[in-house]
């Protein structure tokens, strides 16, 4: 593996796997105490058809997952909030006609898309410099918008009546999440593609909320968590030729059942 350093491809992997674990370990963690997986998931899906929008258009798919992304996290805060009866059937209609629009967008567009693949499943080793510098702009606004309002994602997150009932914001609070788990999904795709990013966002801060007491050092613990898997995924994928993104999913899934198959022992 250190001879691959020498590589600038493997360099850019490296600190965009460090770069995207550390928008898991923040935004994963609040994502995993407010029971929003669904809704991440419902996001991270439906961005494909941002992705089909870009590549029709002919401007950054990036940017049309980003703008895909965010609308699609208000639309499905508005239906969590006024339908909460009928939301899992209506976030996970857009989530497949978010997919379903992507897919007839690239269909509609002349030309060979070898990049595609990419997005779907991932990959790293591909991420450029300009990746890095959105990486790294859209974690200064996760870290910035987290640490002002650390205090109320607390209160939301524990006891969302209490924290209404003192006057906290809880409903923009809650919009502003869905748009930070946007961002983060962005970032995550070319790490792991949107197939798997749920698992990248969920993994770690499952894991992490086992040995920590407080959000902060969940936190803290998941981004460790997320830095390891992605290293040692990446390192196992070059050694063997994989799929780094399936690979760095692996590596955290076979963690997750040892440390499930642990607890089950300790209890009987």
């Amino acid at each position: 593996m250190w001879e691959a350093l020498q590589f600038g491809f493997m360099q850019n992997a490296l600190l965009a796997g460090v770069l995207a674990s550390i928008s898991c370990g923040i935004i994963g963690s609040l994502i995993v105490v407010n029971r929003m997986v669904f809704i991440s998931g419902g996001i991270a899906h439906a961005a494909f058809g941002g992705i089909g929008l870009a590549i029709f258009l002919g401007f950054s798919p990036s940017l049309g997952a980003a703008l895909f992304a965010l609308g699609v996290s208000l639309i499905m805060g508005v239906v969590s909030l006024k339908s909460k009866h009928r939301a899992d059937t209506i976030i996970g209609v857009l989530w497949a006609v978010g997919m379903a629009v992507g897919i007839i967008l690239i269909d509609l567009t002349p030309g060979y898309h070898a990049d595609l693949m990419s997005y779907l499943f991932g990959s790293i080793l591909a991420v450029t410099e300009l990746d890095l510098w959105l990486m790294s702009i859209l974690d200064g606004i996760i870290f910035l918008v987290i640490l002002t309002l650390y205090k109320e994602f607390i209160a939301m997150s524990y006891d969302e009546e209490f924290a209404f009932v003192v006057g906290v914001p809880v409903t923009p609070l809650y919009f502003a999440l869905l748009c930070l788990t946007a961002l983060s999904i962005v970032i995550i795709i070319r790490i792991v593609g949107l197939i798997l990013v749920i698992a990248l966002l969920t993994i770690p801060p499952y894991i992490a909320e086992k040995y920590t007491g407080s959000l902060r050092k969940m936190m803290i613990f998941s981004a460790v968590l997320g830095t390891f898997f992605t290293l040692t995924g990446l390192a196992i994928s070059y050694y063997y030729d994989l799929t780094s993104g399936a690979t760095i999913i692996m590596v955290a899934g076979v963690t997750f059942l040892c440390i499930e198959g642990l607890d089950v022992i300790k209890r009987n």
